[in-house]
């Protein structure tokens, strides 16, 4: 299992021959890019994965994949290994130092340094550059990320489910802030979508970082079901929960009948650690499971959704 190294990765990968740009000009060039996207007067480079093989005048779905904290854009691609996705892939960078690396300004989470940038606005840019240049296809754009980045996720989909068609949190997933009366339960008021957002999510018994029981950073507080039952709340589901056993060590549960179609999923992992299912990347943050494939899983409940 290769070892995730946290320094940025600088080199891109070798551009493939160029595929025959559509009539509309977009980007059609397989392989690891940098995409610029202009915020509020300034560029910032946001790591593309473009798959190879794309018809001219294709619009092709485009998954938002956020790093964790002491983490870059970059590195996340390698981390989660979805640079084989037959899906663009937008890996933004936060700009919020943090070790090694950088955080994201996440919505209810703490104080953010004064003049921080605003990443719900700056996704925003990143998801309407991306349908320009590349010719995403807006109506299927989705999100994912990491530890942090699962938590910003979240907090975009709270605040801008009309960007986005659905998300998949790995070791990450939030409802809002905590209550600052009982963190032990999500502040309703904190994320109120004006549309069902479906919702995948794993995440590890062993995870010492986020725990799946809650407790731990200020900004964590509540647990995992806590969350996920928040989102069924919101997505107006089936009270109860229904719960299969995937494998000896995985739990998939599962919040159905909500409306249009937006279920509520949480592959539970009883040996995982803070870490993405199905990496061959070892982050050293606990046990990596290979019972179950994150991106395969999270591929298949995009491909159920779009906006």
């Amino acid at each position: 299992m290769k070892r995730l190294m946290v320094c940025a990765i600088t080199a891109l990968s070798a551009v493939a021959p160029a595929t025959p740009a559509s009539a509309t000009g977009c980007t059609r060039l397989p392989g690891r890019h940098t995409l610029p996207v202009v915020f509020q007067g300034q560029q910032y480079p946001v790591d593309v994965y473009i798959p190879a093989g794309v018809r001219p005048g294709a619009r092709l779905p485009a998954v938002v994949n956020l790093h964790g904290t002491q983490s870059t854009g970059a590195n996340q691609l390698e981390y989660s290994n979805m640079k084989q996705a037959r899906h663009f892939v937008l890996a933004p960078t936060g700009v919020i130092p943090a070790g090694a690396g950088y955080g994201w300004n996440v919505p209810g989470a703490g104080t953010p340094p004064a003049g921080a940038r605003d990443d719900v606005a700056f996704l925003d840019r990143v998801i309407s550059t991306a349908v320009t240049a590349l010719c995403a296809d807006p109506a299927r754009v989705y999100g994912t990320g990491y530890s942090g980045g699962g938590r910003m996720i979240s907090a975009y989909a709270c605040a801008r489910p009309e960007m986005i068609a659905a998300i998949a949190p790995v070791a990450g997933l939030r409802a809002g802030r905590p209550d600052p009366g009982d963190n032990a339960k999500p502040d309703p008021s904190s994320c109120t979508p004006g549309r069902p957002v479906p919702v995948l999510t794993f995440h590890g018994d062993q995870d010492w970082t986020n725990p799946f029981a809650g407790g731990g950073s200020v900004y964590w507080g509540y647990s995992v079901p806590a969350a996920l039952t928040r989102w069924a709340e919101i997505n107006r589901c089936a009270p109860r929960p229904r719960t299969t056993e995937v494998t000896d060590q995985i739990s998939k549960i599962t919040y159905g009948s909500c409306r249009r179609g937006a279920e509520v999923t949480l592959y539970r992992i009883a040996n995982g650690g803070h870490t993405w299912p199905g990496t061959p990347v070892d982050n050293g943050n606990g046990t990596v499971t290979h019972e179950i494939d994150a991106n395969q899983l999270m591929s298949r409940f995009f491909q159920r959704h779009r906006r």
